[in-house]
């Protein structure tokens, strides 16, 4: 199928143009390391720290689909590549 419009394609920065970065984690103890594994980790990638610091906040608030008393449980570092 053709892409009606391919310029509005989302085209991410090469990866040496990302320096700043997060590392997701699960709690150790987890309910979710059943399915994921123990060892599951996820980066994401982003040209600055503002960008960055953004995406962690979004990641941790609580959604408005959540069910009552749910809360995130993921641990998000900030990384730097140097």
């Amino acid at each position: 199928m053709a892409i009606a419009n391919e310029h509005n394609l989302h085209q991410p920065l090469p990866p040496a143009h990302q320096p700043y970065g997060i590392r997701v984690r699960l709690p150790a103890g987890d309910s979710f390391s059943a399915l994921l594994g123990n060892e599951w980790q996820r980066e994401h990638w982003y040209a600055s720290a503002t960008e960055r610091d953004a995406a962690i906040l979004e990641m941790g608030r609580k959604h408005e689909f959540s069910r009552p008393g749910d809360r995130p449980t993921l641990r998000c570092e900030r990384i730097q590549k140097l």
